[in-house]
Order: C-alpha cells, then sequence, then structure tokens
C-alpha cells in the first residue's frame, strides 16, 4: 500500500495528449530517448539516440593563434580593451556541430478512435518516476486502451505495450518516419520488422552521407485469436482484431568514438541493431519489464525525500530513523494523495499560491530521473537537453556548454547518490584532454591540455565560432576537473583518483601555469580574459569583454591548484616537480577583491556592469559550486557574495535561477534558497514564452526559455545543497532548510563527502534524528564534525556502523549495518 501511494505522489500527470513537444514526457536509457506525445487517435513518439551528431573528427589547432594572442595580450596590458575584443577574434575558430535526431514512431488507430468525447473524458497520461514509465489510458466506448512506454537500459530497447480491455479491439497502422536523410522499408525476412537506414551530415550545410550513418528497427509483436498484420507500401505495418502489441525500437549508429572518421568506422548499425534484437527475442515483456524496473529502482530508489507542513499525531514514531525505517518507505508522510491527482501543470501554476511542498519534492526526484535516463555508463554525456531534441538544428546546437551547462548537468550526481550516472562525464573529459592538448600546444604554445566554452561529440576543445564574450574562455577543461576531485571526496576511491582523475588534472595544471603570466606586481595574471557571456564598460565608455585575470578565471585556478595538491598527497605524489610549481604559483594569484559597492568584483577592476541582473553568477564560483569563498576562511568575501547575490536580483533563466538557489544555500541563507526554489516554479506558454525568463513547461522541463534541462538538474543539487553541506571534515545538517514552509519533513540516502551517507528527520522546525553511515571497505574510521544550528560535535564513523543521533547531537545508538538494508 505505502508503494502504490508513492508511485501516486511521483509522477507527472496530463489529462490530454501533448500540444507542443515540451507537453510530452520523457523516457531514455541514456543512450536512447523518446518523448511520449500521447494521442489516442494517432500517437507520435519522438525518438533520439546520442551518437547522431552532424560532422567528422576536426583539427582544433589555429597556427596564426600564437599571433594573435600575442597581439591581444599587448592590447590588454595597455588597457585598450575594445580594440583586445576586437581583436581576439583571431582567437575563435569554426562553428561547433549540432546534436541531431533519429526520428518518429507514429501510430494511428481505427476509425473507433474518431469518437473523442468518451476518450477525452476518460484520458489519462503520466510519467512514473518509481518505475520510469509512462502510461497513457482512455476508453472508447466500454474498451479501455492502455500503452506503457520504457527505455531499457540493460536490454538497450525503448519498449511499447498497448493493450484493450477487450479481444480483438486492438485495430492500428504503424510506421517510422525521420527529418534525417534516410530510407524507410518493410524487412524482407521478417515482415514484423520496419527498418530505417540513415545518415547525418559531414557538414551542418551539406545533405551528403559521409556523416555518421545510424540505423533503427522497429519490431512488432501482436497477439490474439484473430490478429493479423498486413504491409502497406512496403513501409508500414497495419495490425487488426488484435488482443495486445508490443513495438520494441532498437537503435545503432556508426560512431565508434570522437577521433575515428565517420568514413573509417568498421560498426555497422543494422547489425548492432539485429544483434540487440536476437539478444532479446525470446524475452517476455514482462521480462523486459522486470529487467527494466530491476536496473532502473536500484539507482532511483536509493533516496527518498518528504517535505511538508504539517503532520499527523502520530508521524514522529512513523518516521524515526530505527532499523525498519531505513528499509521502508514513508511515502504515507506525503500530502494526501487526493492534492496530486490534478494535472501536473495545474500544480504548477498554483504553487505561487498554494506552495505545495509535494511538488518540490517531484521535482527534486525528476531531476534524478533524468540524470538516470540521460547519462549511464558508455553513452555520451548529457548534453544541454539531455538527450532529448525535436529539431536539426537544435537551439545552441544542442551541445555541451562548458561555461555552467554541463558541470550544472552533473551537480547532482553525487549528493544525490548517482555517481555511476558520472561515468560519461569522465570519458568526455579524457578525449578533451587529448584533443586539447593540440589546441594548447599550437593555439597557446603552452604544455598541458585545454578546454574552451562549447564543445561537440567530436571533442570540440578550441575556442568556438562566434564573440569572444562567450567563445574565447579557456577555462572548460579546469572547471571540470573539479569533478574529478569531488568523485574522490564523495566515494574515497583511491584508484579512481590515482590513475584515471590526476593524470587529467595534471594535465590541465600543466596548461593552467603555462597560462599565468607575471604581471608588473608580481601577480601571476590571465590574459587575455573574460568573464563568460557579460560585457563592461571601460571607463571611457566603450563596451568591452576581454581584459585579465575575471575573478572567474582566478577562483577556478585557485580551485584547481588546491584540489591538485590535495590529490597528490592522497597518491603519494606530493613531491613531483609540478607540485612544487603549483605550490609556489598558488599564493601568486591574484586576490579576489571587493568592489566599492561591497559586492565581489567581477574583473580585476572594477568596471561600470551594464547588466547588474546578468544571468551568469561566474565571480561567485568560489562560493559555489567552489569551495574557496566560506564564512570560517574568507568573512569578508562571503559577507561580499551575498550582496552580489542581492545585486544580481532574483530575474533569470531556469539554471541561473537554481544556481542562485544553491548560492544562497551556501550562504545558509534559507528564506532567499526558498525565493529562488518558488521562482523557477512558474509555468511556461510555449506560445508565448520570452527569453531568459526561467520557468518550468507542463512536462516541468525547465525553461531557459527555450529548454535546457541544465535547471531540472540545478534544482535537484540545490534541494540537496539545502539538506546537506560537507567538506571531508565536517557535515552540515540541514544548513538551509526553509523551516517556515518545510516545518517537517524526512530523507534518506543523500551522500556527503568523505563517503557517508546521511538520513535525517525532522519535526515542527526541530531536527529529530539523524542517521550517518561509512560503507568504504578500504577506510576503517572517518572523523567528522557534525554540525547543525551552531552545535558542533565531533565523531569518529566506524565503516560498516550506522550511528543514529538525536536532535541534539548526540548519539542514542550504532549498529552494524549487516543488520540493515541501507539505500
Amino acid at each position: 500500500m505505502e508503494a502504490e501511494s508513492e508511485s501516486r505522489h511521483l509522477k507527472i500527470r496530463f489529462r490530454e495528449g501533448a500540444k507542443h513537444w515540451t507537453d510530452a514526457l520523457p523516457i531514455g536509457n541514456g543512450r536512447l530517448g523518446a518523448m511520449i506525445c500521447g494521442h489516442f487517435q494517432s500517437e507520435t513518439i519522438h525518438l533520439n539516440e546520442d551518437t547522431l551528431w552532424t560532422g567528422t573528427p576536426a583539427d582544433y589547432t589555429n597556427s596564426k593563434a600564437p599571433e594573435a594572442l600575442s597581439h591581444v595580450r599587448n592590447l590588454v596590458n595597455r588597457e585598450l580593451y575594445p580594440q583586445a575584443t576586437a581583436a581576439a577574434s583571431g582567437l575563435t575558430g569554426n562553428p561547433s556541430e549540432a546534436y541531431q535526431l533519429l526520428g518518429d514512431i507514429n501510430l494511428d488507430f481505427d476509425y473507433s478512435h474518431l469518437t473523442t468525447t468518451h476518450a477525452q473524458q476518460t484520458y489519462q497520461r503520466d510519467l512514473d518516476l518509481h518505475t520510469a514509465t509512462v502510461k497513457v489510458t482512455y476508453s472508447v466506448g466500454d474498451v479501455q486502451f492502455t500503452r506503457k512506454h520504457f527505455a531499457s537500459y540493460p536490454d538497450q530497447v525503448i519498449v511499447t505495450n498497448i493493450s484493450a480491455s477487450q479481444q480483438g479491439k486492438l485495430s492500428f497502422t504503424l510506421s517510422l518516419h525521420s527529418k534525417m536523410i534516410n530510407k524507410t522499408y518493410v524487412n524482407a525476412t521478417n515482415q514484423n520488422q520496419i527498418i530505417m537506414k540513415g545518415a547525418c551530415p559531414a557538414k551542418r550545410t551539406q545533405d551528403n552521407l559521409q556523416g555518421i550513418q545510424f540505423s533503427a528497427i522497429l519490431d512488432l509483436k501482436i497477439g490474439g485469436a484473430n490478429a493479423v498484420s498486413h504491409v502497406l507500401d512496403n513501409n508500414k505495418l497495419k495490425v487488426e482484431a488484435s488482443d495486445w502489441a508490443v513495438l520494441l525500437l532498437v537503435a545503432s549508429s556508426s560512431f565508434t568514438g570522437p577521433f575515428t572518421a565517420p568514413s573509417d568506422s568498421k560498426k555497422d548499425p543494422i547489425s548492432q541493431c539485429l544483434s540487440t534484437l536476437s539478444s532479446i527475442s525470446n524475452m517476455s515483456y514482462s521480462d523486459l519489464y522486470a529487467r527494466h524496473l530491476n536496473d532502473y529502482q536500484v539507482l532511483f530508489h536509493r533516496v527518498s525525500l518528504q517535505l511538508m507542513r504539517t503532520t499527523r499525531p502520530n508521524i514522529s514514531e512513523e518516521a524515526s530513523l530505527d532499523l525498519k525505517s531505513l528499509t521502508t518507505s514513508v511515502s504515507h508522510l506525503s500530502l494526501l494523495d487526493g492534492v496530486t491527482q490534478v494535472s501536473t501543470s495545474d500544480r504548477v501554476k498554483s504553487f505561487q499560491t498554494d506552495e505545495d511542498p509535494s511538488l518540490v519534492e517531484l521535482l527534486f526526484h525528476y531531476g534524478r530521473y533524468l540524470l538516470i535516463s540521460s547519462s549511464r555508463p558508455g553513452t555520451q554525456v548529457a548534453n544541454l537537453q539531455g538527450i532529448w531534441n525535436k529539431d536539426l538544428e537544435p537551439v545552441w546546437d544542442g551541445a555541451p556548454h562548458l561555461n555552467i551547462n554541463l558541470e550544472m548537468n552533473y551537480w547532482p550526481a553525487l549528493p544525490c547518490n548517482l555517481s555511476e550516472c558520472q561515468e560519461p562525464l569522465f570519458d568526455c573529459i579524457s578525449s578533451l584532454s587529448m584533443n586539447g592538448s593540440k589546441t594548447a600546444h599550437v593555439n597557446y604554445q603552452a604544455s598541458g591540455w585545454v578546454a574552451h566554452s562549447k564543445s561537440d561529440i567530436w571533442a570540440r576543445t578550441s575556442a568556438g565560432q562566434g564573440d569572444a564574450v562567450w567563445a574565447l574562455w579557456p577555462m572548460g577543461g579546469a572547471w571540470l576537473c573539479t569533478h574529478l576531485w569531488d568523485h574522490y571526496a564523495y566515494t574515497m576511491d583511491e584508484d579512481f583518483l590515482k590513475y584515471k582523475a590526476y593524470p587529467l588534472m595534471e594535465g590541465c595544471v600543466s596548461f593552467l601555469l603555462s597560462w599565468l603570466i607575471e604581471d608588473s606586481e608580481g601577480y601571476l595574471q590571465t590574459n587575455p580574459s573574460t568573464s563568460p557571456e557579460h560585457y563592461f564598460i571601460t571607463p571611457n565608455g566603450e563596451r568591452a569583454c576581454v581584459s585579465q585575470s575575471s575573478t572567474m578565471d582566478v577562483a577556478i585556478i585557485n580551485e584547481v591548484f588546491s584540489i591538485f595538491l590535495s590529490a597528490a598527497e592522497v597518491i603519494g605524489r606530493a613531491k613531483d616537480n609540478i607540485v612544487g610549481e603549483v605550490c609556489k604559483a598558488k599564493p601568486r594569484l591574484r586576490p579576489i577583491k571587493i568592489a566599492k559597492d561591497g559586492s565581489i568584483m567581477e574583473w580585476m577592476k572594477d568596471f561600470e556592469d551594464p547588466e547588474v541582473h546578468h544571468r551568469h553568477l561566474s565571480h561567485l564560483f568560489g562560493l559555489f559550486p567552489g569551495h574557496t569563498i566560506t564564512f570560517k576562511e574568507t568573512p569578508a568575501l562571503f559577507e561580499a557574495a551575498k550582496k552580489s547575490l542581492y545585486k544580481r536580483a532574483e530575474e533569470g533563466p531556469g539554471w541561473s535561477t537554481t544556481w542562485k538557489a544553491a548560492c544562497w544555500a551556501r550562504l545558509q541563507n534559507n528564506s532567499n534558497a526558498y525565493k529562488m526554489i518558488k521562482h523557477l516554479i512558474n509555468l511556461v506558454d510555449p506560445d508565448h514564452e520570452k527569453p531568459f525568463q526561467g520557468g518550468l513547461y507542463s512536462n516541468l522541463f525547465a525553461a531557459h526559455p527555450p529548454f535546457q534541462i541544465d535547471a531540472n538538474f540545478g534544482f535537484a543539487a540545490a534541494v540537496a545543497e539545502m539538506l546537506v553541506q560537507s567538506t571531508l571534515s565536517d557535515l552540515f545538517i540541514l544548513p538551509a532548510l526553509p523551516w517556515e514552509k518545510w516545518p517537517n519533513g524526512s530523507l534518506k540516502g543523500l551522500k556527503a563527502r568523505g563517503g557517508t551517507t546521511v538520513s535525517i528527520c525532522w519535526r515542527e522546525g526541530d531536527l529529530q534524528e539523524v542517521g550517518i553511515w561509512l560503507q568504504d571497505q578500504t577506510r576503517t574510521t572517518l572523523r567528522k564534525n557534525i554540525h547543525y544550528r551552531g552545535t558542533m560535535v565531533t565523531a569518529d564513523i566506524v565503516s560498516g556502523i550506522f550511528y543514529k543521533f538525536n536532535g541534539q547531537l548526540k548519539c542514542l545508538n550504532a549498529c552494524s549495518l549487516s543488520e540493515i538494508k541501507c539505500p
């Protein structure tokens, strides 16, 4: 009963089919994605495969760049910033490539579906986050029709099950289409299969077949005494008088990596598709579904969260962190199910007045769901739209952007207990390091490796084509390296640190040491330098973006130097020559300055800001996601960061809103963190959307507008930051919880640095209990300073032991993890 209740609670609901793409519901297995529109007369399922991109491997070097670099640096040193901005075009390159789409599955149902009144009245469509399944139900006369859709990671297939409540009542025509160059036909040797062969353009402006090749096969299975299927026009299948039908969609491409040209690929997409279908040919729908659930729920059910305004009288007893509560759902703490039976878009509309905490829960878990669905071991990184895209020319190319968006995509992975989902990011960083070493050497005559603000499937590392204000930013690789250290900090995996992370960090640090130049005051500066996508006004009133040592540059380099020194210490490399160079260089970085208005200066000089409400918070990197601005170590900067956030104000696109929420949480300002959470939850009308305004679409995709998925991930990370913050030595319990809005609640399974897992419950604004455990088999004991509302206790957390503390942080008991099943 409890599982059923929670399943109802964590659903995105519609009472009609999708009018816009952002009304469709997403499913994915990391590589394959689908958007379910859910119309009852005809269904469209939009399909994606994450390796479908324009282009081929490219040379991301520019032999003329060193001369342009010298010229730009000279102009900056002479404080001719507008001229330096213009000259920086010599450092930018060719356009990036674009993410593509796969195609559509189309279902056209028989004439009985033309009678719409009853179907409209009975129609329901929902995405159940507990099962990662989209379900569509409606009735035509006295027959109920049901469709279930899921994307299986273990079997690499998108599955659709269609059924009718009465025998022989299911009839439809099935087809497969694409905007891509393709040929689609029914398989001559298996007439229950539709095959599509296609190709991505090798260049964005050319329709040719020299790019990535792809194939998809749609396999049909039907059942019923009188069920039959026919081939129409050699590219469609017509089903009549069936009881049920199962559609299996598999897809593959010739892409084998960013350094292999499609023309050199030995991978045959059709053979791959047929092999995948063969591997599941003996599996029933129930088998496929069970394997999907087992795989998905192992990840999703690691974390639970309940946020409430009121409780029942016996709530404290029910929610106690005893052994039983660690193994069972606490869904009965949620709001009454009746509240969540309305459409999700109506819930979003009413949030500004009812502030329903269960909608925050839904959005938090939706972020986790989307990460599981768009980034799994062996896939590409989650891009600007995750894996979901409907356009041949997606906005901003659907590409990974390294000046905030790609990093934000992975902010929730570690705290929200999904560390496996980061593996594609590490693969991406490895590829970038290979191309980036060439870019660093040729373009900048530097050692190590570099990556700029925008990449693609070919591991682009040079500055893209466009204005220097966004394109010329060689700190992308450095920011990504902070994720390598964080993975170690959360998992304490020394093998990962030694063999994967450290070599990549070492190459990045080598570039940074080469990139830094001594200025006239003896400081090490970056030149040229930009603060991503933000201009300044020079003293003579001109607009420019290129100067030296932007605050973000300095903050990222300082962070990377710090984690590199820590990593070297952990793996026994502290005596390496490069470690000594970092020790000498780090104190010579320019200190971050405070402007005359009390905020943090965004540039080295206190330039006039033409857009004080700019969407980027680049100069606050040291606060979040970095760790170099803290109340304890840098109190003046900590206060200045607060003033900077007030100065930026509340407006902005979705990702900016969630970044602000995370920053306010790091400042432990619960009211302003919540204010940004509330600010995001506004419904966007796709027909009347306004750029940079933020909000949510009806399917809860976050809006820039248009759609960017980063805010969905940023939301989950920000909520986690409000509930638990950590360093390797410190653990902060409910540091930014908005007590007035969520006075009652519980969570289980969030992760903290040091390899610990945390569960918490609180009642009527007071902490009740905290559970902490360490499952790391390589470490025996972790000393942790546990903080709550000014109280701190130091505890030695022994691996394999579960510790329960009360609201005063007194340890109530400890028991072996072998006695319980922890998330």
